[in-house]
């Protein structure tokens, strides 16, 4: 089965220094029927206006990974990390016990827009970490790059989850396939551009939800930049 949701009905939240769109329930946004999907909890698409940030707050018992699309977010945490983060690197935050950071865009005359993604551990009280890796275009032209995952499989950044993330770009004449196990959820999340999933046409910011399905199919891209979760069920 294969369930279509677009971009229009996220939720939506606009703090004068950030917009941003909700694809799961979020602080203001409650929707009974979109609280997550599998053990993928949150898909913040967030724009961060010159100057301005996210200051010192808190979180524990979570995976967090930032995937940056334009501009760069300044991240300080209270493990000592201090870093920034450009467009092609992923960064993976373990929350575990509890860490406390804070992320900025320092940059003058340019918005820093990038998905916050939270995924639920597969135990609580782990040590907090945290990671940062390149991931170069070439590796994700035309096929599905993994980015993340619970073993750190082909240099990807290691989260406690039991969970995948594979990041891929499409233009025509590309095309990618992925056999899929019907037991589990996959989650696609079209970033920008357009795609068609499994003979769906999807425009950017619409996602589509796949469960008990055996084979994935991304063809006809234009443009487009999409991120694929393989999820519990």
């Amino acid at each position: 089965m294969l369930t279509v949701r677009k971009s229009q009905d996220r939720g939506y939240a606009d703090h004068g220094w950030l917009q941003s769109y909700h694809s799961f329930s979020f602080a203001g946004y409650h929707d009974p029927r979109h609280m997550g999907f599998g053990n993928l909890r949150v898909i913040n698409e967030d724009r961060i206006a010159p100057g301005t940030g996210f200051g010192a707050h808190s979180h524990r018992d979570m995976e967090i990974i930032s995937y940056v699309l334009s501009g760069e977010l300044a991240h300080k945490d209270s493990m000592g990390n201090v870093a920034t983060i450009p467009p092609g690197e992923v960064q993976r935050m373990s929350a575990g016990t509890g860490v406390t950071h804070s992320e900025f865009n320092h940059a003058q005359g340019q918005t820093t827009h990038f998905l916050q993604i939270w995924i639920l551990p597969d135990r609580q009280g782990v040590a907090p970490g945290y990671e940062q890796k390149a991931f170069a275009e070439s590796e994700k032209r035309g096929s599905l790059r993994l980015v993340a995952s619970s073993d750190g499989a082909q240099g990807s950044v290691r989260i406690h989850a039991d969970a995948a993330l594979h990041a891929g770009l499409f233009d025509a004449g590309e095309s990618a396939a992925m056999t899929l196990d019907m037991r589990r959820k996959y989650y696609v999340y079209l970033i920008r551009g357009g795609l068609q999933v499994n003979g769906q046409h999807l425009t950017a910011g619409d996602a589509a939800l796949l469960e008990q399905e055996t084979r994935l199919v991304l063809d006809q891209g234009e443009g487009a930049e999409v991120l694929v979760f393989d999820l519990l069920p």
